[in-house]
């Protein structure tokens, strides 16, 4: 990569997500699943993930104030730079809550509305994916590539399923009526890390109805730089509706398939 801006706009992303997830990492109670009452786990993540997000918004804007911010946590600011920052400080809340490995800091950089530098950072599984716009995602440094073109019926798939029980009864439909077409279904609690998994050839596709921006802005770049396609219902690009991350080959069929299953609605 030899574009300078792109260059800074990247150091900036990965220093501000290893700043926040050694916090997320280090500043986590041992204790925090088994806490005595019902409320207090929850408000200690609710408290780590905005404490993070002010971590990454905060370094951010010392280094580059003209920037504008949508995060997950309330970062709403529109800038003056051409240059919006989409921050998802704790992926995977609930596999941080209950210490499990998979949660993630997501930084994503956008330039004049396109995303150009996007990066995930997985403190637990020492692992740090990122993309830059033309120039290929990487792995702790080292280039990803998507797995080979799979059969729809060889092809390991992962889903998330959201947390209202009309909407996940629904989604649970879907994945039933989807799983004798499969390989097999995952389901690991992370977008952007499932997003990542499309990258590093660990899974070979992966959809999910109800994401934010913030939730999909990094790993969908990382992904496509892996050489996987993306996108949401046919002919749309990824969204709220549908997010589907997939190899050359699964992706057509998969895709089709979850538009007649409905995959798209509640």
């Amino acid at each position: 990569m030899t574009d300078p801006f792109l260059t800074e706009l990247l150091d900036l992303a990965l220093e501000a997500a290893r700043r926040a997830g050694a916090l997320l990492r280090d500043g986590r109670p041992a204790d925090l699943g088994v806490a005595a009452t019902k409320s207090s786990p929850i408000d200690v993540v609710t408290e780590m993930d905005i404490g993070a997000e002010k971590l990454i918004t905060g370094f951010l804007s010392d280094r580059r104030p003209a920037d504008g911010f949508l995060g997950e946590e309330g970062a709403s600011a529109e800038g003056t730079s051409g240059v919006r920052w989409v921050i998802d400080p704790l992926d995977g809340t609930v596999n941080y809550l209950y210490g499990l490995p998979t949660w993630a800091v997501s930084i994503a950089a956008e330039r004049d509305g396109e995303r150009v530098v996007g990066v995930v950072e997985a403190p637990m599984r020492r692992e740090t994916f990122h993309a830059v716009l033309g120039s290929g995602a990487h792995l702790n440094g080292e280039p990803l590539r998507c797995r080979p073109a799979a059969p729809l019926d060889q092809a390991l798939v992962s889903t998330g399923f959201n947390y209202v029980t009309e909407v996940r009864t629904h989604q649970a439909e879907v994945a039933r009526r989807l799983i004798p077409r499969l390989r097999d279904i995952r389901r690991g609690g992370s977008a952007a890390i499932d997003l990542c998994d499309v990258a590093a050839g660990r899974l070979d596709g992966y959809f999910e109805r109800g994401l934010h921006p913030w939730d999909l802005a990094a790993g969908d770049l990382i992904a496509r730089e892996a050489g996987a396609l993306t996108g949401g219902r046919p002919g749309l690009p990824a969204d709220g509706d549908l997010t589907v991350a997939a190899t050359p080959g699964v992706f057509e069929p998969l895709q089709t398939l979850l538009e007649e299953l409905g995959a798209w609605h509640d």
